[in-house]
């Protein structure tokens, strides 16, 4: 037997990704949703300059056909909600920093090849994802019956459950858009709790008061039948009575869902319980929506990026088995494995992302049961890490205290999964390490901005689509910052 390198505790602890607390993420930008976008979130551990990119390599753009419709969707759909921007720097709540030209060469160029489902929503981008799409997909020069247009009624706060504010809010979804019909028109993110007048409201009563006592739902009934929405369907998080309330009422001929988003990964598949309590394995959703044929669409295929870029032991797993392979393209593979995927999602901010996901999808490669059973051993290994399940949505923003609170959770994730994280006074290089941590933080996160701000209104955690404990995680943090001061 070959004689094994001795490596230090500091190298043990990166090469298993343990340490000190919590988990991988990646690189962060600032996104034009206001918080933060990972690098990773599609191209991950792929190096175009390694495997320069080809035309030549691709095949025809697999799809999948809508049953309901006929529609011909591509597996490959494209997420606006991580859209490239003007700007390095914070932009004001108000303004658009969505850089347009990008914005249309990347829609153009997916266009061109094959991919023809974009969704979007009234929230992403600080309001300007849906004006951003609409924009891009009328200078593509490609006729409007060509793809289809995805958007969402995102009536979250209380303010806009009236039924006035919430029809008004579609209206200017088909205005920014450029467009007279929706082709996918979704309940935007059922199964969350809100706050109404200093009360908390679980699940079944906010779906009630955004779609049901204002006869929202029913008035969207209304704009179907008129072929305004040409499909109708809703995307979760959280709560499964909401989920399995809706698909009650589908069963009863109450109402009909043509599709449902719904988080998907092969994390997520059989463990997304045991990360947290209150999330739902995807399995037990998608075979639910199996059952009643009805087509389900994956947002987070890549568990908000975790998924592409992993620690080194992990992506060492698959380069063993698909060296030219990314972490990503395993990932998206695994969603469109399932025939009653419609289409995938990726929020794709760079041409790179975009071209990755081109190879993965062009035609997708079926995977076989062994890919499924090593894919199981990949996400057994990433669950050995304390996760914090962050996919920098910004739902939870904007903190009353000025929190940036996706920033704090990627910054810390990033150092984790670098390796960088001091794992303890006893380490040769803690000295570095600790000086390094504490000024990225201050480089990543604003100072009136970080943890220690933290006062535990707990007014974010509902809108949290991960169900994560905010507050707890902020102390966490912050007690680990102020043990690196301390140590000076």
């Amino acid at each position: 037997m070959e004689k094994q390198n001795t490596i230090n505790r500091r190298e043990f602890l990166r090469r298993l990704g343990l340490g000190s607390a919590v988990v991988g993420a990646g690189v962060a930008l600032q996104s034009c949703t206001g918080g933060t976008v990972k690098t990773q979130d599609v191209i991950g551990d792929f190096d175009p300059a390694g495997s320069p990119f080809s035309e030549d390599q691709l095949g025809e753009m697999s799809y999948r056909i809508n049953p309901y419709t006929g529609d011909k969707v591509s597996l490959l759909g494209y997420g606006m909600m991580r859209l490239p921007q003007t700007s390095g720097r914070n932009q004001g709540a108000g303004e658009n920093s969505i850089d347009q030209e990008q914005t249309n060469k990347l829609v153009k160029y997916a266009l061109e090849h094959g991919v023809n489902y974009f969704d979007t929503s009234p929230a992403y981008c600080k309001g300007f994802s849906e004006l951003a799409t609409g924009t891009a997909l009328k200078q593509s020069g490609f006729p409007r019956k060509s793809f289809y247009i995805a958007t969402k009624l995102s009536n979250f706060a209380p303010q806009d459950w009236s039924t006035k504010a919430s029809q008004d809010m579609f209206h200017r979804s088909l205005k920014n858009l450029q467009t007279d019909y929706i082709d996918y028109l979704l309940l935007h993110a059922i199964g969350g709790g809100a706050r109404e007048g200093g009360r908390e409201l679980d699940a079944i009563e906010t779906f009630n008061k955004r779609f049901m006592e204002n006869g929202i739902l029913d008035w969207l009934v209304e704009q179907k039948k008129k072929g305004i929405i040409r499909n109708l369907g809703f995307s979760y998080h959280g709560d499964i009575r909401v989920f399995d309330m809706l698909l009650k009422w589908h069963d009863e001929g109450l109402y009909h869902w043509e599709f449902v988003q719904i988080q998907m990964n092969y994390v997520d598949w059989r463990h997304a319980s045991e990360q947290n309590s209150r999330n739902t394995n995807a399995e037990y959703l998608y075979n639910e929506l199996n059952k009643r044929g009805i087509m389900a669409v994956v947002m987070e295929p890549l568990l908000g990026g975790r998924l592409s870029r992993l620690p080194n032991h992990v992506i060492a797993h698959f380069k063993s088995r698909e060296p030219q392979m990314s972490s990503a393209s395993w990932a998206f593979r695994f969603c469109g494995h399932f025939e009653h995927v419609l289409t995938a999602l990726s929020g794709m901010t760079y041409m790179e992302h975009l071209e990755d996901n081109l190879r993965t999808y062009s035609p997708m490669k079926p995977l076989t049961d062994e890919d499924l059973d090593y894919l199981e051993e990949a996400a057994q290994l990433i669950l050995k890490y304390p996760l914090i399940p962050c996919n920098d949505c910004n739902y939870c923003m904007p903190c009353p205290y000025g929190l940036n609170i996706p920033a704090i959770f990627v910054h810390y994730n990033k150092c984790v999964n670098e390796g960088s994280l001091p794992a303890g006074e006893e380490d040769p290089d803690y000295a570095k390490l600790r000086r390094d941590y504490l000024i990225s933080y201050d480089r990543a996160v604003p100072r009136l901005r970080q943890a220690d701000h933290c006062v535990g209104c707990n007014q974010c955690e509902p809108h949290c689509p991960q169900n994560i404990r905010i507050s707890r995680q902020m102390e966490r943090i912050n007690k680990f910052v102020e043990d690196l001061k301390r140590n000076a």
